[in-house]
């Protein structure tokens, strides 16, 4: 790492640690705690997410954005701003520098934790859902930033699913032109964030830790620059059932068109109104299955370092 990088990087001593000494790591967003979650489940999530990986073997690497520093790694305090701070600024690549500058807090996206991760040498990370194209994509031109970051970063994500408050289909075949692999983690199909199917496949289906990294070893080896996805299915007893969400979503959908709710707006407008039709259920299953991608990731990260 160069010094014009590190002096922008600041790490916790646990984090720092494992990073030289080779231990395996997994990171961690923050917009899941400030954006997706209300308090308290969201810093409650938050700890727990950190436990599990431990209880893995692995260490867990929060990422946000405080202070003019990108942290890697967040200390109680730091975790709990980031749950309870108003307003907390929502950073994707193209904000990155910007949140710097300004000294604001803000929590990183899918794209922006790949990047923070990229910089601190972190190949593995957890979350719930990417984004991906949006419904109407075709006409709005709304694309999700993380998607290009899976083709340009070299980390590994693992997560339930594209939020099935997406257009899937087209998802799937923007990572295919950009040589995205999505690996299914025990599925044949392509989950779709609260339901564990969504009607399209997966690239390659691998069942074991070790095989996912393989396959990530021998990508970044032979200089294959990007990301990848492990697609690993909400557990059973959480999930909802395919059909119904979709009704759900379609409503949301529907108000938030209504609303002129737009850009950046959309998707939390989306989860909260969710959370609301489903009477919570779809919150409980957010929680259920962060937790399973996070058990899932720090074994993959163990895998790495096997």
């Amino acid at each position: 790492m160069t010094h014009a990088i590190s002096q922008y990087l600041t790490f916790t001593d646990e984090v720092r640690e494992a990073l030289d000494s080779g231990k395996p790591i997994v990171a961690l967003e923050t917009t899941i705690i400030s954006h997706g979650m209300p308090y308290p489940q969201n810093i409650e999530m938050a700890r727990t997410v950190e436990r599990i990986i431990r209880e893995q073997g692995a260490v867990p690497a929060t990422i946000g954005i405080m202070d003019g520093r990108v942290k890697i790694g967040l200390n109680e305090q730091e975790l709990e701003a980031f749950a309870t701070s108003n307003p907390v600024e929502k950073v994707s690549r193209r904000d990155f520098a910007y949140l710097l500058s300004s000294g604001k807090i803000g929590a990183t996206t899918v794209a922006a934790t790949m990047i923070g991760a990229a910089l601190a040498g972190i190949e593995v990370f957890a979350t719930g859902g990417i984004g991906g194209v949006h419904r109407e994509g075709e006409t709005t031109m709304d694309v999700s930033a993380d998607l290009t970051e899976l083709a340009q970063t070299n980390v590994a994500v693992v997560c339930a699913g594209a939020k099935s408050i997406l257009d899937i289909g087209r998802t799937l075949e923007y990572l295919e032109t950009h040589g995205v692999p999505v690996i299914g983690y025990n599925t044949d199909e392509f989950p779709s964030f609260y339901a564990r199917e969504s009607g399209y496949g997966v690239d390659f289906r691998l069942d074991e830790p070790a095989q996912v990294a393989d396959v990530l070893n021998k990508k970044w080896q032979l200089g294959l620059q990007g990301g990848a996805i492990i697609a690993n299915p909400v557990p059973a007893e959480s999930a909802l059932q395919h059909a119904e969400i979709e009704g759900v979503i379609q409503q949301a959908l529907n108000e938030a068109k209504e609303q002129n709710i737009t850009g950046k707006k959309v998707t939390p407008f989306l989860l909260a109104r969710i959370k609301e039709l489903t009477a919570g259920r779809s919150l409980e299953t957010n929680i259920a299955l962060v937790y399973h991608n996070a058990k899932v990731a720090a074994q993959i990260a163990v895998a790495l370092k096997a």
